[in-house]
């Protein structure tokens, strides 16, 4: 009678990467991002580092490791990008615990949920910059304009899927 394993996905199908990718891939990403935005005002809708944070977020599928990359990431962007130190730690740190923990759950190698995952998590992450810079830091001049925000978030998921698919290419068994 043949025996039925009770492994769980997490076990199954966690990666790792090596450290040089661990630490190159965020860099990259950030200075990329800092770098663009500055050069063509147009790529300040796309927010790589939300791309990569939500990516090796997923991939790991550890909440407390999606946590710390989302948080480390953000903290790097804000030192970079002259925002308030850690409103993009919050708010990215919010999106690899969630990202991880959906990662437990779901196929997140599907690309249907590949899309619907940085499309949601690109218009959440708007959301938390709202709040963050609305509520806590009293920024009563800052406005979400929803259209702006889907177009945002649009853009993100169209320039996320082929990051993912390259960064594929990096994942190692574990």
């Amino acid at each position: 009678m043949p025996s039925l394993s009770y492994t769980s996905r997490q076990e199954i199908e966690q990666h790792s990467f090596s450290p040089a990718v661990t630490l190159l891939v965020p860099v990259a990403a950030i200075v990329l991002q800092v770098l663009l935005s500055r050069l063509f005002w147009r790529f300040s809708y796309i927010d790589l580092p939300l791309i990569v944070a939500i990516f090796f977020s997923v991939s790991r599928r550890s909440p407390a490791a999606g946590t710390i990359t989302g948080a480390l990431i953000g903290l790097a962007q804000d030192a970079l990008t002259g925002r308030p130190i850690g409103v993009n730690g919050m708010a990215k740190s919010v999106i690899g615990y969630i990202a991880a923990s959906i990662g437990v759950q779901v196929d997140v190698d599907s690309l249907t949920t590949r899309v619907l995952m940085n499309f949601g998590f690109s218009i959440l992450n708007s959301a938390i910059l709202f709040l963050i810079n609305r509520r806590l830091l009293g920024q009563a001049e800052v406005h979400l304009q929803w259209l702006q925000e889907l177009l945002r978030a649009l853009a993100n998921t169209v320039v996320a899927i082929p990051i993912f698919f390259l960064l594929d290419l990096t994942k190692r068994p574990e």
